[in-house]
């Protein structure tokens, strides 16, 4: 039976290009989307750029543009990458669109009338001479801990400077003023006492999520958590739809985490679609959400309590799947060292299907991955080129004949391809992708293997019946090696199938069933010297 599927890729934020870290951590949902379109699946696969807050604020006061600018140039680059990528999002919006800040705002005013929002007073850095309170990131400080200057946020050391060290310590980082302490009025999410709603959430989930989303919020959890500013004083963001807050903004992350529910709306609006078929839980629903571990606690913990707060049997996300860092070059990523390479600098010098390929078998799921080109062209070589190229090229390539007839197929082959269809979704629902990756090369393998075995070059001279046998049976491989990988070589896997005239997206076994006529069969891989 289908079921109603949400795939949510996180939301990247206007203010830098995407760079390989992003790649690695939001592919994995395109790769899921196409998996269980394939499945037949109803999947709405949404996403969108994050616009909104101070570092995009400070961006465009040093640039001399409006933080709209900013935002609009991020948003089209980040288009163009993904489009690049032929990621196939059902919609990819952005939060300082029109619908989506007027949805949200709906959402806010639902949740602050259910009581879960609330009014507090607190003691904030406030800056006398630009006449403002300041968040974090437009602080200057020395590092309580290191000594060295810092943002208010965080130092290099990884110190997090407290609030008291902020109003004690802190300049403002646009003028230089030192800061004073000053009362300040904003809303809050009672985040402690959706607590109980969260810890049962995580209690019956998180058997679905991966290892570092169930320990990272456990340890919240366990801590205790804490009351969180949904306002503040900015002039780029939502409008606050409650009385007395008409000069304040909503906080980013609420802003963005709710950007899922509203682009789903959206597309659904404009689809002939229910959004609540998606989103008010009714037993026949998936949800994944898919991003990089920094950014776990707002879909393992935020996003459920906001959803919870609006007290309407809202579905809540099943799967987090949140992969670790990627290092470059056996070191993280860095702006200040610089060695973060953008996504589409490495799509303009390799083949887009070769990089998801990688990024797929060789993802960070439970570890830091690293990249390198070397690690890239030997992945390249070795299972592209070597092992799937060469047996889609001997088979359908083969010198001296221009048509490949049907014939019976081996009980043997029959049964790994079965087989291998098995393992490979079992391993995607599990969110092993590398090891679903493994389970595809190895079909590969076993087809160079019965090539290897049977021998045609010498059939095709002394028993003509068997060598008609042995080309149909390599070819049901390849008909069936391209289904399997489309969800992750779309482009390829599409091509593949033209070479066969086959029309078939299922996820189900392809069977050749007609005479493959070969006089439109090229190379699909190029060796990287």
């Amino acid at each position: 039976m289908s079921k109603n599927v949400i795939i949510g890729g996180a939301w990247p934020y206007a203010n830098s290009s995407l760079h390989l870290g992003h790649l690695a951590s939001l592919l994995p949902a395109d790769f899921l989307a196409r998996y269980h379109r394939k499945k037949g699946d109803n999947v709405i696969y949404v996403s969108g750029t994050d616009c909104h807050g101070t570092p995009i604020t400070i961006r465009a006061k040093k640039e001399g543009k409006t933080p709209e600018e900013i935002a609009e140039y991020y948003h089209q680059e980040f288009v163009k990458t993904f489009n690049k990528m032929n990621f196939s999002y059902d919609l990819y919006t952005q939060t300082k669109s029109d619908y989506h800040k007027e949805k949200v705002q709906e959402i806010f005013k639902k949740i602050y009338d259910n009581g879960f929002i609330v009014e507090k007073e607190e003691q904030q850095p406030y800056c006398p001479n630009c006449n403002k309170f300041l968040a974090d990131r437009e602080l200057v400080l020395t590092c309580p801990n290191c000594g060295n200057q810092a943002k208010g946020e965080e130092c290099d050391c990884g110190y997090n400077p407290t609030i008291e060290e902020l109003i004690k310590l802190a300049n403002c980082q646009e003028c230089g003023t030192k800061v004073i302490e000053k009362t300040n009025k904003n809303l809050y999410l009672t985040l402690s006492r959706l607590q109980p709603q969260v810890e049962k959430y995580h209690e019956k989930n998180n058997q679905n999520w991966r290892k570092n989303a169930q320990n990272e919020t456990l340890k919240y959890l366990k801590q205790g958590l804490i009351d969180r500013a949904v306002t503040r004083d900015l002039e780029w963001g939502v409008d606050i739809p409650v009385e007395g807050y008409e000069n304040k903004k909503m906080y980013v992350w609420i802003d963005a985490v709710l950007g899922y529910l509203t682009a789903t709306m959206k597309y659904c609006e404009e689809n002939n679609l229910n959004w609540e078929d998606y989103w008010k839980d009714n037993g026949n629903q998936l949800m994944y959400m898919v991003h990089g571990k920094d950014n776990i606690t707002f879909h393992t913990i935020i996003l459920p309590a906001l959803l919870d707060a609006l007290q309407s049997n809202m579905k809540l996300p099943d799967t987090i799947v949140s992969c670790e860092y990627l290092n470059i070059n056996e070191e993280k990523i860095s702006k200040s060292k610089g060695n973060g390479i953008t996504i589409l600098d490495l799509a303009e010098e390799y083949d887009v299907d070769s990089i998801r390929y990688f990024f797929i078998s060789n993802g960070p799921e439970r570890k830091d991955g690293n990249f390198s080109s070397e690690d890239f062209k030997l992945v390249h070589n070795s299972d592209l080129v070597n092992k799937f190229g060469n047996f889609i090229n001997r088979t359908l390539k083969f010198k001296g004949i221009e048509e490949i007839e049907v014939a019976e197929i081996d009980k043997e082959i029959d049964e790994k391809i079965e087989e291998t269809y098995q393992n490979v979704s079992k391993n995607i629902e599990s969110l092993e992708f590398r090891k679903a990756t493994e389970d595809i090369i190895g079909l590969v393998e076993f087809g160079n293997k019965y090539y290897d075995e049977k021998k045609p070059w010498i059939l095709f001279k002394e028993d003509m019946a068997e060598f008609k046998k042995v080309m149909y049976n390599c070819s049901n491989i390849i008909a069936n090696l391209a289904n399997l990988f489309e969800p992750i070589m779309p482009e390829k896997s599409n091509k593949i199938k033209e070479f066969l005239d086959i029309d078939i997206s299922k996820w189900e076994k392809i069977t050749i069933d007609k005479t493959l006529k070969l006089d439109n069969v090229e190379p699909l891989f190029e060796r990287i010297k």
